[in-house]
């Protein structure tokens, strides 16, 4: 959708972005404390340009993760997508993940979809169910896209077809740990994949 948007306009409002306070990770209400967990993935390294296969301009599914060890007594796993760069007011849902096993280490590519068996999905910000593929404005700057995991004490009552809120009222009090892994993309700017520096998309 936001491909659409003309490079001058995406310009103007470079400056005009959520702000990473609003991410889900940082509200101190969460109260996560120090327990950390690793996660990463297998696509791309923390920090690191999205490959274009998992963007709106290329075949938009969802990158792999991994992660380690998480805090004793976790019941379930959750996992928000935000992006804190977008032009509005709060961050950009990309993907709302929640009642992963306790024991689960890993989310295959793809698998961040409504048809998904190991966990529940729940409603991106353009109110689709899934995985919504980072689609910055031309012009806009880097995006990051922020993906946070919490282990929680509990199985979440999300309740059905949840957002961003019910997420985090679900969440709050019951967060053991957390972990977060930040991929970037833009579009109409100059990047740096695999040491080769581009322009807009990256290579497939």
């Amino acid at each position: 959708m936001l491909e659409r948007l003309p490079g001058w306009l995406g310009g103007m409002l470079r400056n005009f972005r959520a702000g990473h306070s609003k991410l889900v990770i940082v509200q101190p209400e969460l109260e996560i404390g120090d327990t950390v967990i690793d996660l990463s993935s297998p696509a791309f390294a923390y920090g690191a340009r999205l490959p274009v296969r998992f963007t709106a301009d290329g075949e938009g599914v969802s990158p792999p993760l991994v992660w380690g060890d998480v805090p004793e007594g976790t019941a379930s796993l959750a996992l928000i997508v935000e992006d804190p760069d977008a032009p509005a007011i709060q961050p950009f849902v990309h993907a709302l993940v929640w009642n992963l096993a306790a024991a689960e280490r890993r989310l295959p590519e793809g698998s961040m979809s409504p048809d998904a068996t190991t966990a529940e999905i729940g409603r991106n910000s353009l109110f689709g169910d899934g995985w919504l593929p980072p689609d910055p404005p031309t012009g806009h700057g880097s995006h990051d896209y922020v993906f946070q995991l919490f282990a929680l004490s509990e199985t979440a009552d999300i309740g059905h077809h949840p957002g961003r809120s019910g997420f985090m009222r679900a969440i709050t009090g019951h967060v053991l740990g957390a972990g977060m892994l930040v991929g970037t993309y833009s579009r109409g700017e100059e990047a740096t994949v695999g040491g080769q520096r581009i322009i807009g998309a990256s290579p497939a």
